[in-house]
Protein backbone atom coordinates (compact mmCIF):
# COMPACT_ATOMS: atom_id res chain seq x y z
CA UNK A 1 0.00 0.00 0.00
CA UNK A 2 2.94 2.24 -0.11
CA UNK A 3 3.73 2.49 -3.78
CA UNK A 4 1.86 5.33 -4.61
CA UNK A 5 3.64 7.54 -1.69
CA UNK A 6 6.67 5.78 -3.04
CA UNK A 7 5.27 7.37 -6.61
CA UNK A 8 4.51 10.70 -5.36
CA UNK A 9 8.12 10.84 -3.64
CA UNK A 10 9.45 9.73 -7.43
CA UNK A 11 7.79 12.84 -8.92
CA UNK A 12 8.86 14.73 -6.47
CA UNK A 13 12.39 14.15 -7.05
CA UNK A 14 11.88 14.34 -10.60
CA UNK A 15 10.49 17.79 -10.40
CA UNK A 16 13.00 19.50 -8.07
CA UNK A 17 15.91 17.99 -9.85
CA UNK A 18 14.51 19.15 -13.38
CA UNK A 19 14.04 22.58 -12.16
CA UNK A 20 17.27 22.90 -10.11
CA UNK A 21 18.42 21.97 -13.82
CA UNK A 22 16.58 24.70 -15.61
CA UNK A 23 17.45 27.20 -13.11
CA UNK A 24 21.21 26.44 -13.31
CA UNK A 25 21.61 26.35 -17.38
CA UNK A 26 19.45 29.63 -18.17
CA UNK A 27 18.61 32.57 -16.67
CA UNK A 28 15.24 33.88 -16.15
CA UNK A 29 13.05 34.54 -19.00
CA UNK A 30 16.10 32.67 -21.25
CA UNK A 31 14.78 29.76 -23.67
CA UNK A 32 16.36 27.13 -25.93
CA UNK A 33 14.95 25.87 -28.55
CA UNK A 34 14.65 21.97 -29.00
CA UNK A 35 12.43 21.47 -31.62
CA UNK A 36 11.59 23.99 -33.98
CA UNK A 37 8.21 25.51 -34.61
CA UNK A 38 7.06 23.46 -31.71
CA UNK A 39 9.17 22.66 -28.61
CA UNK A 40 11.20 24.85 -26.17
CA UNK A 41 12.70 24.54 -22.88
CA UNK A 42 12.48 27.95 -20.57
CA UNK A 43 12.70 29.33 -17.24
CA UNK A 44 9.58 30.62 -16.37
CA UNK A 45 8.00 32.41 -13.07
CA UNK A 46 4.90 31.64 -12.34
CA UNK A 47 3.65 33.19 -9.15
CA UNK A 48 -0.19 32.25 -10.19
CA UNK A 49 -1.89 28.95 -10.54
CA UNK A 50 -2.66 26.74 -13.70
CA UNK A 51 -1.68 28.69 -16.99
CA UNK A 52 -0.69 31.64 -14.75
CA UNK A 53 -3.61 32.83 -13.45
CA UNK A 54 -4.11 35.30 -10.60
CA UNK A 55 0.09 35.85 -11.09
CA UNK A 56 -0.21 39.58 -11.45
CA UNK A 57 -1.79 40.74 -8.20
CA UNK A 58 0.88 41.90 -6.38
CA UNK A 59 2.40 38.85 -4.72
CA UNK A 60 -0.76 38.42 -1.88
CA UNK A 61 -1.59 35.32 -3.58
CA UNK A 62 1.42 33.26 -3.05
CA UNK A 63 0.96 32.54 0.39
CA UNK A 64 -2.43 31.80 0.51
CA UNK A 65 -1.80 29.60 -2.83
CA UNK A 66 0.71 27.36 -0.78
CA UNK A 67 -1.38 27.11 2.29
CA UNK A 68 -4.53 26.37 -0.09
CA UNK A 69 -2.37 23.68 -1.69
CA UNK A 70 -1.11 22.57 1.69
CA UNK A 71 -4.46 21.61 2.43
CA UNK A 72 -5.40 19.83 -0.51
CA UNK A 73 -2.51 17.75 0.25
CA UNK A 74 -3.24 16.94 3.41
CA UNK A 75 -6.93 15.95 2.28
CA UNK A 76 -5.79 13.61 -0.44
CA UNK A 77 -3.29 12.08 2.11
CA UNK A 78 -5.88 11.23 4.00
CA UNK A 79 -8.17 9.63 1.51
CA UNK A 80 -5.10 7.67 0.16
CA UNK A 81 -4.31 6.32 3.55
CA UNK A 82 -8.16 4.96 3.72
CA UNK A 83 -8.68 4.10 0.59
CA UNK A 84 -8.67 -0.06 0.45
CA UNK A 85 -5.71 -2.15 -1.55
CA UNK A 86 -8.15 -2.92 -4.60
CA UNK A 87 -8.48 0.93 -5.93
CA UNK A 88 -5.56 0.98 -7.77
CA UNK A 89 -7.15 3.50 -10.36
CA UNK A 90 -7.29 5.97 -7.47
CA UNK A 91 -4.32 4.84 -5.64
CA UNK A 92 -2.42 5.71 -9.07
CA UNK A 93 -4.15 9.04 -9.33
CA UNK A 94 -3.58 10.43 -5.52
CA UNK A 95 0.28 9.27 -5.40
CA UNK A 96 0.54 11.61 -9.12
CA UNK A 97 -1.26 14.24 -7.49
CA UNK A 98 0.25 14.61 -4.07
CA UNK A 99 3.82 14.53 -5.70
CA UNK A 100 3.19 17.49 -8.01
CA UNK A 101 1.51 19.06 -5.83
CA UNK A 102 4.34 19.00 -2.95
CA UNK A 103 6.55 19.93 -6.12
CA UNK A 104 5.06 23.10 -7.02
CA UNK A 105 4.05 23.56 -2.78
CA UNK A 106 8.09 23.52 -2.12
CA UNK A 107 8.99 26.09 -5.02
CA UNK A 108 6.26 28.58 -3.52
CA UNK A 109 7.36 28.03 0.13
CA UNK A 110 11.01 28.34 -1.21
CA UNK A 111 10.75 30.76 -4.22
CA UNK A 112 7.69 32.50 -4.35
CA UNK A 113 6.63 31.32 -7.15
CA UNK A 114 7.01 27.85 -9.32
CA UNK A 115 9.15 27.06 -11.97
CA UNK A 116 7.89 26.21 -15.15
CA UNK A 117 9.93 25.08 -18.41
CA UNK A 118 8.50 23.42 -20.95
CA UNK A 119 6.91 25.42 -23.60
CA UNK A 120 4.90 23.84 -26.24
CA UNK A 121 3.98 26.20 -29.41
CA UNK A 122 2.65 25.90 -32.85
CA UNK A 123 5.44 28.07 -34.59
CA UNK A 124 3.57 31.75 -33.40
CA UNK A 125 -0.01 30.68 -33.97
CA UNK A 126 -0.66 28.71 -30.83
CA UNK A 127 1.40 29.10 -27.96
CA UNK A 128 0.64 27.23 -24.63
CA UNK A 129 1.77 28.16 -21.21
CA UNK A 130 4.78 27.03 -19.94
CA UNK A 131 4.64 23.61 -17.48
CA UNK A 132 6.92 21.41 -15.33
CA UNK A 133 7.02 18.01 -14.28
CA UNK A 134 4.35 18.79 -11.41
CA UNK A 135 1.85 20.21 -13.32
CA UNK A 136 2.13 17.53 -15.68
CA UNK A 137 1.81 14.39 -12.89
CA UNK A 138 -1.44 16.63 -11.68
CA UNK A 139 -3.01 16.43 -14.70
CA UNK A 140 -2.41 13.10 -15.39
CA UNK A 141 -3.46 12.15 -11.98
CA UNK A 142 -6.90 14.10 -12.66
CA UNK A 143 -7.47 12.51 -15.85
CA UNK A 144 -6.70 9.58 -14.31
CA UNK A 145 -9.27 10.42 -11.35
CA UNK A 146 -11.87 11.03 -13.48
CA UNK A 147 -11.46 8.16 -15.72
CA UNK A 148 -11.66 5.67 -12.13
CA UNK A 149 -14.93 8.04 -11.17
CA UNK A 150 -16.62 7.66 -14.62
CA UNK A 151 -15.91 4.08 -14.27
CA UNK A 152 -17.39 3.66 -11.05
CA UNK A 153 -20.35 5.36 -11.86
CA UNK A 154 -21.32 3.01 -14.60
CA UNK A 155 -20.67 0.32 -13.00
CA UNK A 156 -23.26 1.86 -9.76
CA UNK A 157 -25.53 2.18 -12.68
CA UNK A 158 -25.33 -1.06 -13.96
CA UNK A 159 -26.02 -2.40 -10.59
CA UNK A 160 -28.85 -0.83 -9.43
CA UNK A 161 -30.29 -1.40 -13.38
CA UNK A 162 -30.11 -5.08 -12.89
Amino acid sequence: MAWPWLLAGVILVADQVTKILVQAALAPGAGVVLVPDLLNLVHAHNRGVAFGMLSGLGGWQVPLLAAVTGVVIVVLGVWLFRLGRTEAGTRLALGLIIGGALGNLIDRVRLGYVVDFVDVHWQEVYHYPAFNVADSAITVGAVVLVGVLIREERAARRDRAG
